[in-house]
């Protein structure tokens, strides 16, 4: 079953309350998601790490061909 996007948006908060989220659906399916995650706590780290952090957040809903969440493109920076 698919996500929606208020879900994977409450997962990522638990992680980073006090990030700026944004979700989008891109094809309209509930199965293809865009993020945009600014948050204070990246500042220092470098993309990969921050994309490993939000990631870690999904709580493995989207590990192997039955996760929940099938695609999520991801934008992470620090706020400037």
């Amino acid at each position: 079953m698919p996500m929606e996007g208020k879900d994977i948006e409450a997962l990522i908060r638990e992680s980073f309350p006090n990030a700026k989220i944004t979700i989008t659906d891109l094809a309209g399916d509930g199965n293809h998601w865009a993020a945009e995650v600014i948050d204070e706590s990246f500042k220092g780290m470098n993309r990969v790490q921050q994309q490993r952090a939000v990631y870690a957040s999904l709580k493995g809903k989207m590990d192997g061909a039955h996760g929940e969440l099938h695609a999520l493109a991801l934008t992470t920076k620090a706020p400037e």
